[in-house]
């Protein structure tokens, strides 16, 4: 893949603390001057912004953002937007987070302790069509993986809408709630609803919600202090 012009390019810079959004946008601007950049912060708001620039050339996708659920917009997003190249930046740094990102189809890994410059470099390389993940060492691969990789190719399948649906049900919302919420009849959640336990291969919400969670990630909260073993993209 040839480099990007920087006066061509798009990106979706998706994380819910404005700050870090900040630091992003700045990182890449030290890449792609010209850069149209685009801030999303709530999985909802990067569907939005996907269906908006459907061609970008990048989004930066944070794991804990309203709405979404670990890697669940990851594997909506790669379902939906086959060609859009993701890379996660998250402040978790856990080797099996890491590797279950990759599985998963992103195309990049960058910790939320890596340094301006290093983060720079793992969004140029993502540019020019390389990947850039930290150095982890040999896969130590686990039964989960199938697992994982069943559920994120039905989350896949659902529509904007019935993904927009799943993740509000995750939240707690009644049907009338998410139906006053996306401005649409109880009737059309309902039928949303059939649709994605159809497609989830479940028999009931409870289920469906479960099953959302399945993609979760644990708390970031115990790793925000914690270094990467090697910030350094490969």
């Amino acid at each position: 893949m040839a480099e990007i012009r920087s006066e061509t390019a798009t990106v979706i810079v998706a994380d819910d603390h404005p700050l870090f959004r900040s630091a992003l946008r700045g990182a890449v601007e030290q890449v792609l001057d010209d850069a149209t950049i685009i801030e999303a912060e709530s999985a909802q708001a990067v569907q939005a912004a996907v269906g908006t620039a459907p061609d970008a050339d990048l989004c930066t996708l944070d794991l804990r953002m309203p709405g979404a659920y670990g890697f669940s917009t990851l594997a909506f997003l790669r379902g939906n937007h086959p060609s859009l190249p993701i890379v996660i930046v998250s402040a978790i740094t856990e080797p099996d987070v890491i590797r279950r990102a990759e599985r998963l189809g992103a195309v990049g890994y960058i910790p939320k302790s890596a340094s301006p410059q290093a983060i720079s470099h793992s969004i140029q390389r993502v540019l020019n069509g390389d990947t850039a993940f930290p150095d982890l060492g040999p896969d130590q691969r686990s039964p989960a993986e199938t697992t994982d990789q069943e559920l994120a190719d039905r989350i896949a399948s659902l529509t904007p809408q019935q993904f927009r649906v799943l993740t509000r049900l995750a939240d707690g919302l009644l049907n009338k709630q998410i139906a006053f919420e996306m401005d649409v009849t109880e009737a059309t959640v309902k039928a949303h609803v059939t649709a994605i336990l159809r497609k989830l291969k479940v028999s009931n919400r409870t289920a469906a919600v479960i099953a959302a969670r399945q993609l979760d990630v644990a708390d970031p909260e115990t790793t925000m202090d914690q270094t990467p073993s090697s910030a350094a993209p490969r």
